[in-house]
């Protein structure tokens, strides 16, 4: 029996999330689905996370037991074959028994993108969420400051799955500016709550908008109550960049 560590990029556009479902296309059953064909028996594929419906990955990290005789790099290049297009595998690898793609990550980096400008994009709109009227990016960069550290994000966590303990430590919140309007938000920390990405970035929208303030930042993290904090940013902007070991 061997163990992999897989790397994969995907857009989640069509999928329920990372998670297999009772209904709907998932991928990890997508892998599994494939890897079962290459390797004729059946395989459990253990993903670093779960990313939600249309949230896109271009650094998810999973592993998988197998007995099969093919190498790292058949595997690879067999289930790039199998797997739909909108699924890749960048990397196998060989790794340690014991490895585990989620219990041993020590840190996890995501990226949003807002579309920032008067026109929609056609060839962006699953990758992005698209907002006409201007943001003030200073004062979300202000905004953003208040993040970094160890922190309470229970107010940014959505329902659904809650955790006993909501303190996560984040070691970077940035904004930068890309070509065509493009706004990225890049956050990274030993851990995230469900939805924290999305409810963080709506937040800091809502500060780039006007209707909150920088300010306002350490007095939702206090509350923690969902309520205080600003609605949700759309799935279809977020990626999980890398899964650090």
């Amino acid at each position: 029996m061997q163990n992999f560590k897989l790397t994969l990029e995907y857009d989640g556009t069509a999928y329920r999330g990372w998670q297999r479902q009772a209904e709907g296309p998932t991928i990890q059953a997508e892998v599994e689905r494939a890897l079962g064909r290459l390797t004729g028996a059946p395989v459990t594929v253990i993903g670093a996370g779960r990313t939600d419906a249309g949230v896109h990955a271009l650094g998810q990290t999973a592993h998988f037991h197998s007995p099969t005789r093919l190498g790292p790099e058949a595997l690879r290049r067999g289930l790039n074959a199998l797997l739909p297009e909108d699924i890749a595998v960048r990397e196998c690898l060989p790794v340690p028994e014991t490895f585990h793609a989620r219990y041993d990550a020590r840190a996890k980096r995501y990226r949003y993108r807002i579309l920032n400008r008067e026109a929609r994009s056609a060839l962006e709109r699953h990758r992005c969420w698209f907002l006409d009227r201007p943001l003030d990016l200073e004062a979300m960069r202000r905004a953003a400051a208040h993040l970094v550290g160890r922190r309470d994000f229970k107010s940014f966590e959505s329902s659904g799955s809650p955790r006993a303990h909501t303190v996560r430590t984040v070691t970077a919140a940035e904004w930068h500016t890309g070509e065509d309007g493009i706004l990225c938000f890049e956050i990274e920390a030993d851990g995230f709550l469900r939805g924290m990405v999305r409810n963080v970035v709506g937040t800091l929208a809502a500060v780039g908008q006007g209707r909150l303030s920088p300010g306002d930042i350490p007095r939702i993290l206090a509350a923690r109550d969902r309520q205080c904090a600003a609605a949700c940013a759309p799935a279809r902007g977020l990626f999980l960049v890398r899964v650090i070991y």
